[in-house]
């Protein structure tokens, strides 16, 4: 079956957090990482009929549940996950902040590499940790600060390294060997590795394969929790669902302890279906064609900027579907740059410097994840603003 993902659907009015945000309809939204397109047919059906049945009281996941996670992953991804492993919960930013607890106490550091997920910095504070920040290294790619990272992991203060793979905002994939080189530091010095890996859908070349990270070695699983779920990849991030994946049981027992205790262990009944529709077959092929779209949408931008902006570098998007885009050029901050393309185009992007106030700064990132006559439109007003 074809998919239509040029459909035109109005989400103003509608309480969408992406789309009503400001006031003014002339504003086209690139921002917040959410997706334009409606989801997969076979997740429409599924809901459809469980809200007939009327009743949505508390819900029971059942096994098949888990079946079809524990499926999806075998067949798309090569990973096998044991039924034991699963803790379920309402979405992946309750899940990093029950991890943090679990696993941290309150002045422990906590390690990241900047720029990224914003929400990862309220997570650590929120949990009374200390954030210690290794920079990536961006320069054509982006790469990895191999010694000051073991550095920061040889520091006993450090308990826990929070993993985004792939890596929103800068579009990295990370190869086998560069997971391999992290855990195995990791492991060296007893930091423990919360894999945040909502994202790894959305890969767009065989030459930069998604790898998940439990998947590597028996010891890196046991001493990581990892973090997936359907909503960025399906789009139904309202139906709030999410899986944490610990397969030692101890590491299982204090997170679970933590999901408790942050009152986030009740799921929507609409997710737990909506997850078993996703990770179908037909699930799978709308996913497919839907990846193809959106790498379709990323080179198109990125021949209109190379043609109209030559002097912004976008780093080659391996993965996610936001695009990472070096403004330093400009000369402005990437606030400022921001603020003028809402005031100047009424186009809305995210500045870099929400990812890393250093490490972010000098970067936009645009959200590709919507139709391509809207995305065109919104790149346009972009270059004609920033090219005036």
């Amino acid at each position: 079956m074809k998919y239509n993902f040029d459909l035109q659907i109005d989400r103003r009015a509608t309480n969408c957090v992406k789309w009503d945000e400001f006031s003014d309809p002339d504003i086209i939204p690139l921002w917040v990482a959410d997706m334009d397109f409606e989801t997969a047919p076979c997740i429409l059906e599924a809901v459809r009929k469980r809200a007939e049945h009327g009743c949505f009281g508390y819900t029971h996941v059942p096994e098949s549940f888990y079946q079809a996670t524990i499926d999806w992953f075998r067949r798309r991804h090569g990973w096998t996950i044991s039924r034991r492993s699963f803790i379920y919960t309402i979405g992946v930013v309750p899940a990093l902040s029950a991890i943090v607890k679990a696993m941290t106490s309150p002045g422990d550091k906590v390690l990241i590499q900047t720029p990224v997920y914003n929400c990862f910095f309220s997570s650590i504070r929120n949990n009374g940790c200390t954030i210690v920040e290794n920079e990536l290294l961006q320069d054509d790619t982006v790469s990895i600060d191999w010694e000051k990272f073991e550095r920061q992991c040889s520091d006993p203060a450090v308990k826990l390294f929070i993993l985004c793979n792939p890596h929103n905002p800068v579009g990295r994939v990370w190869t086998r060997d560069e997971l391999l080189r992290m855990g195995n530091i990791c492991m060296k010095h007893g930091v423990f590795v919360l894999s945040d890996e909502i994202h790894c859908e959305f890969v767009y070349s065989k030459d930069a394969p998604y790898t998940p990270f439990a998947s590597l070695s028996d010891e890196f699983a046991r001493h990581s929790a990892v973090c997936v779920s359907p909503s960025k990849a399906f789009n139904i991030a309202g139906l709030q669902i999410a899986n944490i994946i610990a397969p030692d049981e101890e590491v299982r027992q204090r997170i679970d302890r933590a999901i408790n205790q942050n009152e986030v262990c009740d799921v929507n009944p609409f997710g737990v279906l909506a997850l078993q529709a996703a990770y179908s077959r037909e699930g799978e092929e709308w996913l497919n064609q839907l990846c193809d779209y959106i790498h379709e949408n990323y080179l198109m931008v990125r021949q209109m900027f190379g043609e109209h902006l030559p002097g912004l570098h976008i780093n080659p998007l391996e993965g996610t579907y936001l695009m990472w885009v070096d403004i330093r050029s400009l000369g402005m901050s990437s606030k400022q740059v921001s603020d003028m393309l809402l005031r100047k185009a009424k186009v809305y992007v995210n500045p870099g410097s929400m990812y890393g106030e250093k490490a972010g700064e000098g970067y936009i990132r645009i959200n590709l994840a919507t139709r391509r006559s809207l995305l065109r439109e919104g790149i346009q007003r972009i270059i004609n603003a920033l090219g005036a």
